[in-house]
């Protein structure tokens, strides 16, 4: 067994490889949002060596995960879904709060840019709740 490579501590090497890269963007947005957000917010999480996920939340319905899943690593975003517009038809019922977001799979092996570029979709989502509300509620 000594000549064999372990896949979940690659994983994990992979994992924190990224985590060294993730967290200091991390950090630079916690402190440029802690006056845009909740007060305590936005978070970061970092359990890699225990739990294998890092990532970041704005509040309790907006973050973004990196973590192991099904024997890869992926980047999980979640946000508050909102209905379209008063508007929608019963037939596209869409209910509200209801947390929605997509998964993607990384690796140590993307650019900065496109480590960013996860961390945007966060924040546009988050940028634009104000215009959501403003059609829901006219």
């Amino acid at each position: 067994m000594s000549g064999q490579a372990n896949p979940m501590q690659e994983l994990l090497d992979d994992l924190q490889q990224l985590r060294d890269r993730m967290i200091p963007l991390f950090e630079a947005l916690t402190e440029e949002w802690s006056t845009r957000t909740e007060p305590g917010y936005p978070v970061i999480f970092d359990n890699v060596e225990s739990g294998g996920y890092f990532g970041v939340n704005l509040d309790p319905g907006y973050g973004l995960y990196v973590m192991i899943d099904d024997g890869q690593i992926i980047a999980q975003l979640n946000v508050i879904a909102w209905r379209t517009d008063v508007r929608s038809a019963a037939n596209r019922e869409k209910f509200t709060s209801l947390p929605a977001g997509g998964v993607k799979p990384v690796s140590p092996d993307m650019s900065d840019n496109q480590l960013r570029n996860l961390l945007s979709e966060l924040l546009a989502h988050w940028n634009v709740q104000p215009l959501v509300i403003r059609v829901t509620d006219s």
